[in-house]
């Protein structure tokens, strides 16, 4: 019988879609249900119809479930099938899964196809190993679906990399960055270069916060109170083996130019100063380091056989470049106008080297200032627009935005969650995210291939911690890259994540429970009604152009932001001198007040403090205003989020309201100048 009539006789029998009745995640883009059901019992026979490679792929991963029998007839077993087309089936991920209770029959045109609808039969089975009679036409939105995992901060070894490709294997998810090199350690055994996981992978602290906090030096690897370790080139090779039975993608990052300490404090000629404490930044202008680079990258290559290579780019500081006379020199001779070009011409030289072997680059979005190598590809993560307008110039970009795909930040109230760097991240707003706007014409949105859930580990010391930071949020992710956007609603994703959630946990995989999740700040889930409402505020001093929130309605709009000021509810202040915000409310008309108030939120981590002191001004003309509270507070470094009020309470009449916020040092954030 020919597939489209056979899919057609399949439809026929099938009763009305239905995704929501099985906890599959990511959801299937079609389901129906069939009446009847198949229960598979041990060593229940497996027909496979692949290439050998896959065969065999296919048989271990299905070992992995329960014992099968290999047979010429699938009756009562399962059978795996390539063929040359597959109906309503385009990527070669998607698959057609047909359950009877006779058999059931997984159709593909590839091995990965077979392995994502084995995948699927196997989420479908119940305690037993029952599962109910169904038809699913299945297929990624996206053909890459990827999580990076930082081992630099904290070194994570081969066993736990395993562990988490068994979870992305069943998330369907197919790439794995693996984030190898940063200041805090070098993971990656270089023959070339043995000092590097001698000396640059250990330090004498265990944590990063403690490393940091204690001058960012390193130790050898024979000291006896050294930490730290490194990926050997035997492990990665089992690691690579093992991803790619699972059709999993390990992508390797070598960072440059900048978070390149452990490299320059290694090596300090490789540096613009040559500073033995170790710099952030290669230097550009010398050859060295591009021998260097390229003997790296030759060893990288030779061990993993993704096509991309991952070179990071973000966060270089440039400053040393403007005062080395190699770099000087390297930009006059190739009439560079300034550092930013500087930073390109190193991407260009890296891009063509690695094509040259056959691969391409990839980098952060960084990558694109002073203009993007030819053939590169841009991972976007300080918001969307570059991943946006990399697209519409025609290069492949991989959306990875801070505000949505960054795991290393709190995801539930920060008072019940173990320290984070920061941020509110709740799973709500993860699978939020919709990767292609609606506004972006079809050609860029071909070049928007697809996206990745991050966990940077900086404040993840612990391989538990590290899996309660990624699970469940990733389960978004993974939903995000693999359904349809029509087809996705949080109401009926949540109850299927809950599912995932409790089943993983049983697996061994330590896991943040959404059925106690307090969520967002109260004051964030109403409205605030109160005098000042709507009312016109004029800012004596302008707000951080960084963080407007909504703009000049922002502190009288009534809403309140939630536990970081990453929602964008909250406004910043950054200002030269100890004055950071400075703004009048005008309340229309003389007006009896009993309280004046704004909340303030401290995270010392990227520089956000309470006000240092808070003076509250009122007046009935706007011209003649008078003190009547001064609240000063003593700025103090916290360890996670605080949040405090600077307020007054009393009997007073006035129509304008002037509150002046003060601090002697970072920036203040708040979202609602309250009147009562």
């Amino acid at each position: 019988m020919k597939q489209s009539l056979l899919l057609a006789a399949i439809l026929a029998a099938a009763t009305i879609p239905s995704a929501t009745a099985h906890n599959i995640v990511p959801k299937p883009n079609f389901v129906a249900d069939r009446i009847g059901s198949l229960t598979l019992v041990p060593n229940a026979p497996i027909v496979i119809s692949a290439p050998q490679s896959d065969s065999t792929a296919l048989a271990e991963y299905a070992a992995t479930w329960m014992p099968f029998t290999p047979a010429a007839n699938p009756k009562g077993g399962i059978a795996l099938r390539i063929e040359p087309a597959v109906e309503r089936i385009s990527s070669p991920e998607g698959y057609l899964l047909n359950v009877t209770p006779d058999s059931a029959v997984i159709t593909a045109t590839s091995g990965a196809g077979l392995f994502r609808g084995l995948v699927t039969l196997q989420q479908l089975a119940d305690s037993k190993n029952t599962i109910r009679a169904v038809t699913i036409a299945d297929q990624p939105r996206f053909g890459y679906r990827g999580m990076m995992l930082d081992i630099s901060r904290h070194f994570r070894d081969k066993d736990f990399i395993k562990k988490q490709i068994d979870a992305m294997a069943k998330l369907k998810l197919n790439n794995l960055h693996l984030h190898l090199t940063d200041a805090a350690g070098w993971r990656i055994e270089i023959d070339r270069y043995p000092q590097l996981t001698e000396y640059a992978a250990w330090r004498p602290q265990p944590t990063w916060k403690q490393w940091n906090e204690g001058g960012n030096r390193y130790a050898h690897q024979s000291d006896s109170a050294a930490f730290g370790g490194y990926l050997t080139k035997a492990d990665i090779r089992e690691l690579v083996d093992y991803a790619a039975k699972r059709y999993i993608n390990i992508v390797p990052e070598i960072e440059m130019p900048s978070h390149s300490e452990e490299v320059t404090a290694t090596f300090p000629e490789l540096s613009c100063t040559h500073n033995p404490a170790g710099q952030p930044d290669f230097c550009v202008g010398n050859e060295q380091t591009f021998e260097f680079l390229q003997n790296v990258l030759d060893e990288v290559i030779e061990l993993f056989p993704s096509e991309t290579i991952h070179i990071g780019g973000d966060e270089a500081s440039k400053r040393a470049w403007k005062e080395c006379e190699l770099c000087k020199k390297r930009m006059a001779d190739n009439n560079l106008k300034d550092v930013d070009e500087l930073q390109s011409y190193l991407v260009e030289r890296i891009e063509k080297y690695l094509n040259s072997k056959g691969r391409r680059l990839l980098g952060w979005d960084e990558i694109m200032e002073g203009g993007i190598a030819p053939n590169a590809a841009v991972m976007s993560w300080r918001g969307t627009e570059s991943g946006i307008a990399a697209a519409k110039a025609g290069h492949q970009a991989i959306m990875s935005p801070g505000g949505y795909c960054y795991l290393d930040s709190y995801q539930d109230a920060p008072a019940s969650q173990p320290e984070a760097i920061g941020g509110y991240l709740p799973i709500s707003r993860v699978y939020s995210y919709n990767p292609v706007p609606d506004s972006i014409d079809s050609t860029a949105a071909q070049n928007m291939i697809g996206v990745q859930g991050n966990l940077w580990c900086e404040y993840i010391p612990t391989a538990e911690h590290a899996e309660y930071m990624l699970y469940p949020r990733m389960f978004a992710i993974a939903e995000i890259g693999w359904t349809d956007q029509d087809k996705r609603q949080f109401d009926d994703f949540l109850p299927r994540a809950i599912a995932l959630g409790k089943q993983m946990s049983a697996d061994g995989y330590t896991v943040f429970n959404l059925e106690t999740e307090i969520g967002n700040k109260p004051e964030a889930k109403r409205p605030e009604n109160h005098l000042a409402l709507g009312k016109t505020v004029t800012y004596n001093i302008p707000w951080w152009r960084n963080y407007p929130a909504n703009g000049t309605a922002t502190l009288t709009d009534g809403v309140r932001g939630g536990w970081n000021y990453s929602d964008q509810l909250w406004q910043g202040y950054l200002y030269k001198g100890d004055e950071r915000m400075d703004v009048t409310v005008d309340l229309e008309k003389v007006t009896p007040i009993k309280y004046i108030g704004c909340e303030f939120m401290q995270l010392i981590g990227p520089g956000v403090w309470h006000p240092s002191q808070v003076e509250i001004q009122i007046s009935r003309d706007g011209k003649s205003f008078k003190t009547i509270a001064t609240v000063n507070h003593e700025q103090k470094a916290t360890d996670g989020v605080s949040f405090k009020t600077y307020s007054w309470s009393g009997s007073e009449k006035a129509r304008y309201i002037r509150y002046i916020a003060r601090a002697k040092e970072g920036v203040l954030f708040t979202d609602e100048l309250i009147v009562r």
